[in-house]
């Protein structure tokens, strides 16, 4: 059996198992639909963080701390496949070479396209940046909510958790933490 039958398979069993005639109109496609949108949820396991950043390394000058915030990101948690979505927050300090700023979600996407969980999330993020490109110091952080908590479980609405990990000079000097931290601030009033 082909690995596409495998899974439309294990989605039409899926579909029975809660109550549903497979051959209802609305459902007769849904398990083609569900494994394109798990091909395409699940891509980051066939990307390479180090072959996105290195294809975009440019030689700068610049010394100063590089902020991307309110990065949107969708992924799925490894416990119950349900979504977590939120925002990711990255910035570096150059130490010779700058990565084209459009890379930044693209690595992102690599990580966030897997079952996750929102702490291995953002080290995997900060970590890939941190080796490949090799700056002074990284930070990233993140702030999602979780469908497991939120329609199943303690049921608690709009809840958020935030996440951090810090490299380098972010971890060394409280002075360039806590400038990274004002910066990305605004981001959770809104």
């Amino acid at each position: 059996m082909s690995e596409i039958l495998k899974m439309e398979t294990s989605i039409q069993n899926i579909l029975e198992y809660v109550g549903e005639d497979i051959n209802r109109e609305g459902l007769k496609d849904t398990p083609n639909r569900v494994r394109k949108a798990y091909e395409f949820m699940c891509s980051g396991y066939k990307q390479n963080a180090k072959d996105i950043i290195e294809q975009a390394l440019f030689t700068s000058t610049n010394q100063e701390m590089v902020v991307m915030k309110d990065i949107e990101f969708y992924s799925m948690c490894e416990h119950h496949i349900l979504p977590i979505f939120g925002k990711v927050h990255v910035a570096y300090i150059p130490d010779g070479k700058v990565i084209g700023l459009s890379k930044i979600p693209r690595i992102i996407d690599v990580f966030a396209r897997r079952l996750q969980i929102q702490e291995q999330l953002t080290e995997q993020i900060c970590d890939a940046l941190n080796e490949h490109l090799k700056p002074k110091g990284v930070a990233v952080m993140i702030n999602a909510r979780h469908m497991c908590m939120e329609m199943r479980g303690v049921e608690k609405i709009c809840s958020t958790t935030v996440t951090s990990a810090l490299r380098g000079i972010f971890k060394k000097e409280k002075k360039t933490k806590d400038e990274f931290l004002s910066i990305v601030a605004s981001s959770f009033n809104k």
